[in-house]
């Protein structure tokens, strides 16, 4: 039989850890978000002339945020450090354009797409114009390292005939093109238009249609964070945001089924692992 007094004790390491816990729950809760994004890959992440990041995706992080009700730090790295970067628990997820694929679904817990995606070839005013893939016979493409558009150009070098060269950001892959290191530059349609926009000695070339989405990823166990950002995500497309951000970077209108404002049923995107397909009615304030 325990004494009165042990019993008090007991009582009052309870109460401790009780609150100790909660003062925990309440600092992460108040923490900022910690996220990334190659701040070289414009327009979705760019430097500002004044400091700081400006871009589509560095809008829809800090929207995001806001909607969730907490701040939000958004660091600036290579491509290929920001899956490190996240599983290492640096960030707590990643607000850069990450494409959704059945491999990165394995290891990561997506969001719903917010863009789709298709990648392009991006070449000087003088290189041959691309109709098909078999003319890439004989040039050099350069890639961004880490990113699907280098996994495009490993899987497919052999069967089309040219040679690839991968860069730690994909700007330096565009400077290979114009300095004449590389014959095309192959990225996101979003990224090469911009860049050919940009610049009048490049232009945009062939287009691989892929059914792709970009989406916001989480890691594995963490279930409750992709689940909120998913919701605020769908509100975000409800109400417009994601359009209007679409409108404000690229210059282009969403159509009706685009992953800009088409809202998945379920959690996550269709057809991946980590998909749950609960129908879920957004919570939108």
């Amino acid at each position: 039989m325990k004494s009165p007094i042990l019993s008090s004790c007991l009582r009052a390491v309870s109460v401790a850890l009780l609150g100790l816990g909660a003062t925990v729950v309440l600092a992460q809760a108040s923490a900022p978000l910690r996220t990334a994004v190659d701040a070289t890959l414009a327009p979705h992440a760019m430097a500002k002339l004044g400091g700081g990041l400006q871009g589509f995706n560095i809008d829809l992080g800090e929207e995001l945020a806001r909607r969730l009700g907490r701040k939000i730090e958004i660091e600036g790295a290579e491509f290929s450090g920001l899956v490190p970067g996240l599983n290492s628990r640096r960030y707590d997820f990643l607000i850069a354009p990450v494409t959704v694929t059945p491999e990165r679904a394995k290891s990561l817990l997506f969001t719903e797409g917010y863009l789709d995606t298709d990648y392009t070839f991006l070449g000087g005013k003088s290189a041959p114009a691309i109709g098909r893939l078999e003319e890439l016979k004989g040039r050099t493409v350069a890639v961004n390292k880490g990113s699907n558009y280098e996994g495009w150009a490993r899987d497919n070098a052999e069967k089309y005939g040219f040679k690839y060269d991968v860069y730690g950001t994909n700007a330096d892959a565009v400077q290979a093109v114009q300095s004449g290191r590389a014959d095309y530059n192959l990225a996101g349609t979003t990224v090469v238009a911009w860049a050919a926009k940009q610049n009048p000695s490049l232009k945009t070339s062939y287009t691989i249609k892929t059914g792709l989405v970009w989406a916001i990823p989480f890691r594995l166990d963490d279930k409750a964070g992709r689940d909120a950002a998913s919701n605020a995500l769908k509100c975000m497309k409800q109400d417009g945001t994601v359009a209007k951000l679409a409108v404000k970077w690229f210059g282009f209108q969403p159509a009706a089924g685009d992953a800009a404002v088409k809202v998945a049923p379920g959690t996550g995107v269709p057809g991946t692992e980590g998909y749950d397909p609960t129908p879920v009615t957004p919570r939108c304030a």
